[in-house]
């Protein structure tokens, strides 16, 4: 982000275009939007496939290590790479399709992603285990969700509500800060505030692993109803929506 945002920032002519509305009529602005889709992606997909692979090694009874998850991903990069390519375009379409109109365009957007988040849920664990371009790997992942819905959806308000839990301790320190700030205690407040900002940051990369590991065990068990000593599996049988 940081890559992208400080040079933008930087330019008077970007910082003109914000202020004069014009920055959504550029070609420009919309390349490199689709750009910085496309390498986030790209890192969030390569990395999801490295925990991936390393959580399945580890259901398997295998004891995994870093390189282990890094070179499994590493076998994976043209996949990788071509569902990065795709989700960047799914993104600048929803991004497009929100900016033509405020309101109605954001609700057509938010319906889309929604039904794309969804379609996509297992794309990650295909990519690493069966090894199947973009298009396969959508279509794999619909036909595992729709076994598997009732477990997906329960795993997320599981984790979700474990994140607010972490949010809220967090956010006592932060308001803590901003309260010894305005008290005049800044040296302390800052410190405070800062301890608020690294909690929340580890609560979000804590999920969104549990997320990614929870995501691995689902697929295991829905495609070849492989079950890990690290899960109870009649928690994920009693779970599965009945066909």
């Amino acid at each position: 982000m940081a890559s992208f945002l400080v040079p933008a920032f930087m330019s008077e002519q970007f910082r003109g275009m914000l202020e004069n509305g014009e920055a959504a009529e550029n070609p420009l602005v919309w390349a490199l939007t689709f750009l910085f889709y496309f390498l986030n992606y790209f890192v969030i997909v390569f990395f999801n496939s490295a925990l991936v692979a390393c959580a399945i090694i580890r259901f398997r009874g295998g004891d995994p290590t870093v390189a282990d998850g890094f070179r499994a991903a590493g076998k994976r990069l043209p996949v990788i790479f071509g569902w990065a390519l795709a989700s960047a375009t799914v993104g600048l379409i929803l991004k497009m399709i929100e900016s033509r109109n405020e309101k109605i365009g954001a609700i057509v957007s938010m319906v889309l992603g929604a039904g794309w988040t969804i379609a996509t849920y297992f794309v990650v664990p295909v990519l690493v285990v069966e090894n199947v371009g973009p298009v396969d790997a959508v279509k794999r992942s619909w036909s595992v969700i729709k076994k598997t819905w009732g477990e997906s959806i329960g795993a997320n308000f599981g984790v979700g509500f474990m994140v607010f839990i972490g949010s809220v301790l967090c956010l006592i320190p932060l308001l803590g800060g901003g309260w010894l700030i305005a008290q005049g205690t800044v040296s302390l407040g800052i410190a405070a505030v800062i301890l608020g900002v690294v909690g929340l940051m580890l609560v979000s990369l804590i999920s969104s692993a549990l997320n990614t590991i929870i995501i691995a065990a689902l697929y295991l068990y829905a495609s070849d109803q492989e079950t890990s000593q690290h899960f109870d599996e009649r928690l994920l049988r009693g779970a599965f929506a009945s066909r």
